[in-house]
């Protein structure tokens, strides 16, 4: 039997996938890859988004305005995300966050998008999605005055930010996610701050079509592949592979009750 693993952030709505779900889904089943969460990055394809969840048992959806989407996109509500929760496959709020590696001229309006992913988070229970890049110091500031404002649950996508910035987020209580930048070979950087993480508080990610990790860097990502990243942190972790694809999932489904009690429930 192939261990079970989670990808906990994907993008199966983007052109890359089109016609080609139900393949997808079929390679992520033999490599152990059993569930997947595709992110919207823009909640005016909400509705497409939602549509690849409801069509595919695998598939979960969360929903919100990506940073270096936050200046070209209607600024999103709290009410307005908080709606979206309603639909029982819509199981985080995001992928928010702040990115001044390609949009610094934006900072003001991420941080205002921020704070209201925040509000809807800490609202709904469910946990936040963050999109961190080159914003360290603003990233954990404003996380940890929001937390101090009233608790919420996180997950730093694709972390690749600095040993600080992960220190401030799990100190808080949030979880890092592991991405194909873990196997890339100059990544030491980013493997020694997930080995000097706690292994309950690690999740595992394609970030797909990004991202893809060794063998495939270079070519495009799906979620298959995450049993590749998840090698790596079996390694990180001096960790048998099932072992490491078993504490992950739980971990998922500690940070993602919603999908864990929908698969209780299917």
């Amino acid at each position: 039997m192939t261990p079970t693993i989670v990808d906990s952030h994907c993008h199966l709505d983007f052109p890359d996938f089109e016609g080609e779900i139900d393949a997808l889904i079929d390679r992520a089943a033999q490599a152990g890859v059993t569930r997947m969460v595709t992110i919207c990055t823009k909640l005016k394809n909400e509705p497409t988004v939602r549509a690849i969840a409801e069509a595919h048992a695998p598939i979960f959806y969360a929903a919100g305005t990506h940073p270096m989407s936050a200046a070209d996109e209607p600024l999103a509500t709290v009410d307005e995300l908080i709606a979206l929760t309603k639909h029982p496959k819509l199981v985080g709020i995001g992928e928010t966050g702040l990115d001044y590696h390609y949009a610094s001229e934006s900072a003001q309006i991420q941080k205002d998008s921020l704070r209201i992913h925040i509000a809807a988070a800490r609202e709904t229970g469910l946990p936040l999605i963050i999109h961190a890049r080159a914003a360290d110091d603003d990233m954990a500031r404003i996380l940890s005055e929001e937390y101090h404002n009233g608790a919420y649950s996180c997950v730093m996508h694709c972390y690749c930010s600095g040993p600080e910035l992960a220190k401030t987020s799990l100190d808080l209580g949030f979880y890092l996610s592991m991405s194909g930048i873990a196997t890339f070979k100059n990544s030491q950087e980013v493997r020694d701050i997930f080995a000097n993480a706690p292994v309950d508080r690690v999740l595992v990610e394609t970030d797909a079509p990004y991202l893809a990790p060794t063998p495939f860097r270079g070519k495009r990502n799906e979620p298959a592949y995450t049993a590749h990243t998840a090698q790596v942190g079996a390694d990180v972790f001096a960790m048998s592979y099932a072992d490491f694809a078993a504490q992950t999932t739980a971990n998922f489904d500690r940070l993602f009750t919603k999908a864990a009690q929908y698969q209780v429930a299917a």
